[in-house]
């Protein structure tokens, strides 16, 4: 199975049809429900809120995941059966298989109670209509001229001991989400230089600045100082997300002060410094921090 473990959790949903070509008498047995085996639609909703919870048993490579709910709807038309199946899951991982096998398991089983009256039957058409949820439906347009910095506040890697592996992390994902030419700055944990370093960047006209290490509670740690001193507004759900995942993951994350906030419009974000702090923080608050531009730009959510 491939890993979820670095994905955050959303509402996902997903909607999925099969087609079952009919004849117009095998049609009419389904609305009268007159069929030998009973009501046909009614056990087909059923096994198809069964196939859904079951998918994970049956494709190796899905997850068992909770499902919330699931909705089988049927549209009966002149040659046809249209079984439309929608599941709603909070989870790390798509729904769209759950919707699928519980489209196709439906208009099996109305195949299935519908066989002794005729065979001439035939499922088509499976695909899946819609699916939302996860990262893919929080990406966000940034804005023209949008300009990033990576700060990497370490003695060690200052002073060449100590190789930066944090800020090149960060920097590799910035480039993922579309953030080109980014700065990057290496300065000892010193608060006077760190905090100029965010005063110059702020007075370039920086939209983003990110910065690795100076967060947890050593005595040299001061980036978090340094950030408080100069922001205009906090913004303290962005590390709180960054903590709460990570607190899933190393009870040690709640040690880490990092703070976030802007200072006019220029977001700054205080990661931490260890290389495992920092991918997992990322997980955690991209692409939906750049949601903020558009926040501070006069926009809405969606």
């Amino acid at each position: 199975m491939f890993s979820t473990a670095h994905k955050i959790s959303t509402l996902r949903t997903a909607k999925a049809q099969a087609v079952l070509r009919l004849t117009p008498q095998l049609v009419e047995a389904l609305r009268s429900k007159s069929g030998p085996k009973g009501d046909a639609l009614e056990i087909a909703r059923a096994a198809g809120v069964l196939a859904a919870k079951r998918t994970w048993e049956l494709i190796p490579y899905c997850h068992p995941i909770p499902i919330d709910q699931v909705l089988i709807h049927c549209e009966l038309e002149e040659n046809s059966a249209r079984i439309t199946s929608e599941v709603t899951s909070v989870g790390k991982t798509g729904i769209e298989m759950e919707a699928l096998v519980a489209a196709q398991i439906a208009a099996t089983t109305i195949f299935d109670m519908l066989k002794p009256l005729s065979a001439e039957m035939e499922i088509t058409d499976v695909k899946v209509l819609k699916k939302e949820g996860g990262k893919s439906s929080f990406q966000e347009m940034l804005p023209k001229g949008f300009k990033a910095a990576v700060i990497v506040t370490s003695d060690g890697t200052f002073a060449g001991k100590r190789e930066d592996r944090s800020g090149k992390i960060i920097k590799e994902r910035l480039e993922k989400f579309g953030i080109s030419g980014v700065d990057y700055l290496i300065l000892p944990d010193e608060k006077e230089k760190i905090q100029q370093a965010l005063l110059d960047f702020h007075k370039k006209d920086f939209s983003l600045v990110v910065t690795t290490g100076g967060t947890g509670l050593g005595p040299r740690d001061v980036t978090v100082e340094a950030t408080e001193g100069i922001l205009d507004r906090e913004v303290p759900g962005i590390m709180e997300a960054a903590r709460s995942f990570g607190q899933q993951r190393t009870p040690y994350s709640m040690l880490s002060r990092g703070r976030a906030g802007l200072k006019g419009g220029m977001l700054i974000v205080n990661l931490p410094g260890s290389s495992k702090g920092t991918a997992e923080s990322l997980d955690a608050i991209f692409p939906a921090i750049l949601h903020s531009y558009r926040m501070m730009a006069g926009g809405k959510h969606d």
